[in-house]
């Protein structure tokens, strides 16, 4: 269950194929360089029905504030604007971000457990993986 990883912070850890996930996004090269030299670190709260998800770096801080299954406008850390659902299914965010200019659906999936958080990134055929460890 979700509950039991609230609150922990876990930074990233290990990254593979980010760079093309990133390309395949029409991620700009600065931009691609920045995210891959980042190591964020996040955690999940929660507050009544809503959940909050924070991933904070030195390029940038990112908050989502959402409700499970509820769309919602997001801001990607590279500056697209996406309309994003997530939903939780025991330990696991699932996401889909639709960017109405791009057209592009990306789906993201983050699995937490007690020591890490696995991150599967999809979009087109493109995939990335990221884990995150536990911060003591």
């Amino acid at each position: 269950m979700v509950d039991a990883i609230l609150g922990k912070k876990y930074k990233l850890a290990t990254s593979e194929n980010f760079d093309e996930f990133m390309k395949a996004l029409g991620v700009g090269l600065v931009t691609r360089k920045m995210g891959n030299a980042v190591s964020p670190v996040v955690d999940l709260t929660k507050s009544g029905d809503e959940y909050t998800l924070t991933s904070v770096s030195t390029f940038k801080n990112v908050v989502l504030k959402f409700k499970p299954g509820v769309e919602f406008d997001q801001e990607t850390p590279d500056g697209r604007k996406v309309k994003s659902t997530i939903t939780i299914d025991g330990a696991t965010l699932h996401e889909i971000q639709k960017d109405p200019s791009g057209g592009k659906e990306t789906t993201i999936d983050r699995t937490f457990s007690d020591d890490e958080v696995k991150m599967f990134m999809k979009v087109d055929d493109i995939s990335a993986t990221r884990i995150y460890k536990l911060q003591e």
